[in-house]
């Protein structure tokens, strides 16, 4: 990051060095000052930290990070459904094999990184972080950025990112975010309710805490939509009927536009007990409707500048308005002196009218509350998912929202700080709930066994039923970070070792099951032609993973055809990096 400096002495700095390279020949030199000057020139506003090394940022330096799958922990009690994972390791580990398999392929990630509060919720290399160390705030930056832009390269287009934060650290985050994901993608910082005052953490305070928050982005806020409740719409607002008694005065404005105005007297409004999709609807043009929608725009270009000739309660018709039908709207002006807001009278929308008679009803979007309470929530969490948890524990009904604002009811939803594994249970609640066909995949570590005892508990029971929780059938795998070493005296046993965890990365990235029957994976020419040559292999397998290396003969071709034998080349991306270093 570069130096927090005002610009007065950034370029006076600048200024010193251009003159020192004028008077320089030495190669090294200059390249070390041309560093310092792109430092000093590549930014101007954003956060300043001084960057950490991770352990295992050191690890990958001398390992290659690979999955081992736990296959006793396997959970299959759904026939043709794919499989959601949970991962145990470093999620920074996961993350970088997560590139290989899903980059731009997840829909929805929700994390609840550590809070940085100083009380052992963050630890840093093997350390606790507290309130003591002077580099607290920026090893946690450290430790974000980079799991934060990994997280950017997994999600679709439409994809988004929810992060969940307190304020001890919602400051840096949010700009950290804007940083990576660009201000401009940025949907909402929703404030979260988590207890009620009279019941929250005082601790001789004077500042009761009550409010968390949830940072909410967007990869490409331009192709992300949300998926916003509904609500009914009724003729319930259009009670109210205008009468013209006179034919009003006509005006014309130069751009062709004609408005009919009518002086007190010379009409008259009438409101209706009963409502009706013929009547009219009546709404304030002040605030936002008059700053910025259109109904504002006709108020200040055709009917405000008449307020001082016309005097108070007019009507005014405006012709060639509206998409009601009617061919015209009614604003009446203001009906006190120095009043300037006025009212509007418009007719149902045609496309609702037309909705509403065909006998499936007319459905309209609200907007969501960037405000939400859920502390009665927060206060009946302890035993969700039947497994104690006291840190950090998010509820399943907060959950369900946030991943239900994406549109896809077949997403993929990331969870790299799974925790207890609350993530995964409000993916497969939601899906029993709305019949969507989501899928999960949770990364989180084993300290003090958390992903064995606790993670993997949790997503057991919901899966089999749990007491009075029915159960919500699904499959899953469960791999374990394992690791090669880059550094070895056979090249020729790292690319053995790899290769053999290729299977995994497919099973991975394709959410099957590989059982060597049915679907196989084959690696070299050899293997290919002793099962080209078995027939009873060839009758039992459904799915053919081959290496890229392998080149099919027309026999081969013809044969798996025959046998609808569906065959897919493996990506080159796995391990085509890491190959190549020992090669």
């Amino acid at each position: 990051m570069s130096t927090n400096l005002s610009k007065i002495k950034r370029d006076k700095m600048l200024e010193t060095i251009s003159k020192i390279k004028e008077n320089i020949d030495d190669d090294e030199t200059l390249k070390n000052l041309s560093l310092i000057e792109y430092e000093l020139t590549k930014k101007k506003y954003g956060l300043v930290w001084e960057e950490h090394e991770e352990r295992v940022d050191e690890e990958l330096k001398t390992q290659i990070p690979t999955f081992e799958e736990i296959k006793e922990k396997e959970i299959e009690c759904t026939e043709n459904d794919k499989f959601n994972f949970l991962l145990e390791g470093d999620n920074l580990h996961s993350l970088y094999l997560l590139e290989k398999t899903h980059k731009g392929k997840i829909d929805v990630i929700y994390i609840d990184p550590p809070y940085n509060t100083g009380n052992e919720d963050f630890i840093y290399n093997d350390k606790i972080i507290d309130n003591e160390d002077g580099y607290k705030h920026s090893k946690w930056l450290s430790f974000m950025e980079k799991r934060l832009e990994l997280a950017k390269k997994l999600l679709t287009e439409q994809g988004m990112i929810f992060i969940s934060i307190d304020d001890n650290e919602v400051a840096q985050l949010k700009i950290l975010c804007d940083e990576v994901f660009g201000e401009n993608n940025r949907i909402s910082t929703h404030h979260i309710q988590v207890r009620y005052a009279e019941k929250s953490l005082a601790d001789g305070k004077s500042v009761k805490p009550v409010m968390e928050y949830v940072l909410i982005y967007a990869k490409n806020a331009n192709e992300c939509t949300l998926n916003l409740p509904k609500e009914e719409y009724t003729d319930a607002s259009f009670i109210y009927e205008i009468k013209e008694n006179t034919d009003g005065k006509k005006i014309k404005y130069d751009d062709g536009t004609e408005v009919f105005v009518f002086a007190p007297g010379e009409w008259r409004i009438e409101k209706k007990e009963k409502s009706n999709m013929k009547l009219l609807k009546e709404t304030w043009v002040s605030g936002t409707i008059y700053s910025k929608m259109s109904y504002g725009q006709v108020v200040r270009k055709y009917i405000e500048p008449r307020y001082q000739n016309d005097g108070l309660g007019c009507l005014y018709k405006v012709i060639g308005r509206g998409d009601d039908g009617l061919g015209y709207r009614y604003y009446v002006g203001p009906a006190k002196k120095n009043s300037t807001r006025c009212k509007m009278y418009s007719g149902m929308p045609l496309s609702r009218v037309k909705e509403i008679e065909s006998g499936i009803g007319s459905y309209r979007e609200i907007p969501i509350s960037n405000s939400i309470d859920f502390a009665p929530d927060f206060g009946n969490i302890v035993n969700e998912g039947g497994v104690p948890f006291n840190s950090g524990k998010k509820p399943v009904k907060m959950l369900k929202e946030l991943i239900n604002y994406h549109k896809n009811k077949n997403a993929i939803v990331l969870d790299f700080f799974a925790g207890s594994g609350s993530t995964a249970q409000a993916v497969l609640e939601l899906n029993k709930q709305d019949e969507g066909n989501r899928h999960f995949i949770l990364c989180t570590n084993n300290e003090n066994n958390i992903c064995r005892n606790i993670t993997y508990k949790r997503i057991s029971n919901v899966i089999y039923g749990n007491g009075k929780n029915k159960p919500l059938q699904a499959n899953m795998k469960y791999y374990k970070t394992d690791y090669v070493p880059r550094i070895n005296n056979d090249d020729e046993n790292i690319q053995e070792n790899l290769l053999k965890n290729i299977k995994n990365l497919i099973q991975l990235e394709n959410g099957i099951n590989i059982d060597d029957k049915t679907i196989r994976v084959i690696l070299n020419e050899e293997e290919i032609d002793r099962f080209s040559e078995n027939e009873e292999k060839i009758k039992e397998c459904e799915k053919l993973y081959i290496s890229s290396d392998i080149l099919l003969t027309a026999k081969q071709v013809k044969i798996f055809k025959d046998n609808n034998i569906d065959v897919f080349v493996i990506p080159e991306y796995y391990f085509d990096e890491e190959i190549k270093e020992v090669q």
